[in-house]
């Protein structure tokens, strides 16, 4: 269960609302859904279980592989 700081991180519910959206449908990778929202990429994992999403771990494409190097080194 997320933490009532958790929940408190992420203010804007419509952008965490559309990251689920894009994460389900495979446009973005784990690491940018929490770029996006501003939380941990565990803490954004949690917060897919507690929604229902199946999680996608590591990347599906190279595309995906970049993306998450480019969070992890901080780069956009």
């Amino acid at each position: 269960m997320a933490t009532d700081r958790r929940r408190d991180a992420v203010k804007d519910k419509e952008q965490l609302a559309t990251t689920i959206g894009l994460y389900v449908l495979g446009e973005i990778s784990l690491g940018k859904a929490a770029e996006r929202t501003g939380v941990t990429r565990w803490e954004m994992e949690e917060i897919l279980q507690e929604a229902g999403v199946e999680l996608r771990l590591g990347p599906q494409s190279i595309e995906d592989l970049v993306d998450e190097v480019d969070v992890a080194l901080d780069r956009d």
